[in-house]
């Protein structure tokens, strides 16, 4: 059924778009080469890069390559854009070189920095514990003396006002010693791409991405909901550092009357480090701790080797308060560090935030982002994905509509062909299966078969999941089926973000959709102004386990104002919750929905990490 399954995609393909034969044995060749997820194809070779172009070759090369092979349309932006991100990666070959030289002259001050502060605050814990053992020694043995210098802390490890000033004069004494920190090299200029869905952004992006491996060492690409979610996972982590840390014996004893001991130099001394060192994790401030997570994401700062820094981010958007403040803070951080961004948007730098959500912060964040980087329009109306899907003629192999009738009978023969035991899988059976999620949470997913899902649209949209969720379905399943799927408006709005997000996660780790639903895909979500409808979940971070806390938690402990504080944040609330940003992500849905159709996109499906696939629905 394998080989049935290929023969009819290539053949679908070759009819479809005149596909030739050498460009067919390129597709079977070389079907994971590259993850390209939104090429504007009219005859898409679907994550194939040619072998025939120089691996060396730079973004502008190897698009102009593809379109010479016909895998590509030519665009005269989309070229423009290629050949600024050519001249970027010739620009950080350079950088590369001058931040290693930077980086080393960095260590050598970090560990002057680090030996001088080490010193310091055993000379001050030593003073302080000689303090300390004196006073006790001077209060002699009375016992209402002892009470009454419990109830003043004349006995008690320094204060935090103590610790704080303590700090700030060891900092201006090291500044003093060791020196400033030393500059770094002025970065090149990033490049933020946006445009239109469908229009070519993460093509240009992946091909920088490919072209930049084996000249930048620390490059890392991600997609919008994972960066948030893992933003919030090493936030969680880093704010719960040393919580459980146990307080030192000597600050333990709470009985009145109980005679205190005069500890040992020793002791004295190392209970003051470890209350400095508590102090330090118990006061990070919001800020500190967006910093700590923005230099774990590319994480070249520990790194022997050293060198520059790339982050490719993919759809930047701000959909809340929390993601306003977390970009805002994580990428002003990696930009500071150095860090060069090639971003991707549906919308320009300047409208990200059009709904008004805590203008002044993101005021800075979008001076850095044009500061630090060129903002490109990628294309215009046209979504290549549709004209991609055109000469399907509306036969969509895995999308049934409209529901019940013929339809469900398409999709249960499917169902039954991918769930029918082979040779190499007998003893499997269809079974319900709990998945790990982030948090130690799990999703039930109600029927399983050898990484193969499905769910009615209930058991996918209306539970209380979210990215985080999707992001480990798709990691675990190559196929999924989700059937009963209604039309959508801002009744349903709640289920129809889940939706968008479920969508967005399975194309995004190349995983297969089969659907049915009540409307063709372009009629599946109405956007009737029913009246906005406020969702805390979407202001929710993903649940915890146990005491989750609510992003707005987060924005108070920042100095940010509490959501819904003011009548301008009312007002810019209901604007994004009135509809318009989800009609917008639809249209992103439903052309990958049309593209998730195609013969091209079903023929790389193996690029999937759970490719051992049901030979019967290949």
């Amino acid at each position: 059924m394998r080989t049935q399954w290929w023969r009819l995609s290539t053949s679908l393909l070759q009819r479809a778009s005149g596909t030739s034969e050498l460009q067919m044995e390129l597709v079977s060749q070389f079907p994971c080469k590259l993850h390209l997820k939104t090429l504007p194809l009219l005859h898409q070779l679907r994550g194939i890069v040619s072998p025939s172009l120089p691996a060396k070759e730079g973004p502008l090369e190897l698009y102009q390559g593809m379109v010479a092979l016909g895998a590509l349309l030519y665009d005269a932006r989309q070229e423009s854009v290629a050949e600024a991100l050519s001249q970027l990666l010739g620009n950080m070959k350079q950088y590369n070189r001058q931040m290693k030289v930077y980086q080393e002259e960095l260590m050598q001050w970090d560990i002057k920095r680090k030996e001088m502060r080490a010193k310091l605050m055993q000379e001050e814990a030593t003073f302080e514990a000689r303090r300390r053992i004196a006073n006790l020694e001077t209060q002699g043995k009375n016992r209402l003396s002892r009470w009454f210098s419990r109830r003043t802390k004349n006995i008690s490890v320094e204060p935090s006002s103590g610790f704080m000033v303590a700090r700030i004069e060891r900092e201006k004494k090291l500044d003093s010693i060791v020196g400033r920190r030393p500059s770094a090299p002025k970065a090149p200029q990033g490049i933020y791409l946006y445009g239109n869905v469908g229009c070519g952004k993460t093509l240009l992006m992946e091909l920088f991405f490919k072209s930049a491996e084996g000249v930048i060492r620390h490059r890392r690409r991600v997609h919008f909901h994972a960066a948030m979610l893992e933003i919030h996972y090493r936030m969680h982590m880093l704010r719960n550092q040393g919580k459980l840390k146990p307080r030192s014996k000597l600050n333990q004893i709470n009985r009145v009357f109980e005679p205190i001991p005069t500890p040992s130099l020793e002791d004295a001394t190392k209970d003051w480090l470890e209350a400095a060192e508590r102090f330090e994790a118990e006061h990070q401030s919001e800020s500190s701790i967006l910093n700590a997570v923005a230099d774990e994401l590319i994480g070249s700062r520990d790194d022997s080797e050293g060198g520059a820094s790339i982050l490719c981010f993919d759809e930047v958007q701000v959909l809340d308060v929390f993601t306003a403040v977390a970009l805002s803070g994580i990428l002003v951080r990696l930009i500071t560090r150095g860090a060069v961004i090639v971003a991707t948007s549906n919308r320009a730098p300047w409208d990200l935030n059009k709904d008004g959500l805590q203008k002044e912060l993101f005021a800075a964040f979008v001076n850095e982002i044009e500061l630090h980087c060129r903002s490109m329009l990628v294309g215009t109306e046209t979504d290549y994905r549709r004209v991609m899907a055109t000469p399907l003629k509306g036969e969509l192999t895995h999308y049934f509509w409209p529901l019940g009738g013929q339809s469900q009978l398409q999709l249960e023969r499917l169902w039954d062909e991918v769930t029918t035991p082979t040779l190499n899988q007998a003893g499997s059976s269809i079974a319900p299966n709990f998945i790990p999620v982030m948090f130690g949470r799990s999703l039930e997913v109600p029927e399983s078969f050898d990484g193969v899902a499905r769910f009615t649209f209930e058991q996918a949209c209306s539970r209380p999941v979210g990215a985080a969720d999707y992001i480990a379905l798709a990691q675990h399943y190559h196929t999924v089926f989700i059937t009963d799927i209604p039309v959508l408006s801002m009744r349903t709005i709640d289920k129809a973000r889940r939706f968008i997000t479920l969508v967005d996660e399975l194309y995004n780790h190349h995983c297969r959709l089969i659907c049915s639903a009540e409307a063709p895909p372009d009629d599946l979500f109405l956007g009737t102004m029913d009246g906005s409808i406020f969702d805390l979940e979407n202001l929710q971070f993903e649940t915890e386990a146990e005491g989750g806390r609510l992003r707005r938690d987060v924005t108070a402990e920042g100095s940010v104002a509490p959501v819904g504080a003011t009548s301008s944040t009312r007002t810019s609330i209901q604007s994004i919750f009135s509809g318009r940003e989800e009609a917008f992500a639809f249209r992103r849905a439903v052309s990958r929905l049309l593209e998730m159709q195609t013969p091209v996109y079903l023929q790389t499906l193996d690029c999937h990490p759970k490719n051992q696939r049901p030979g019967s629905a290949r």
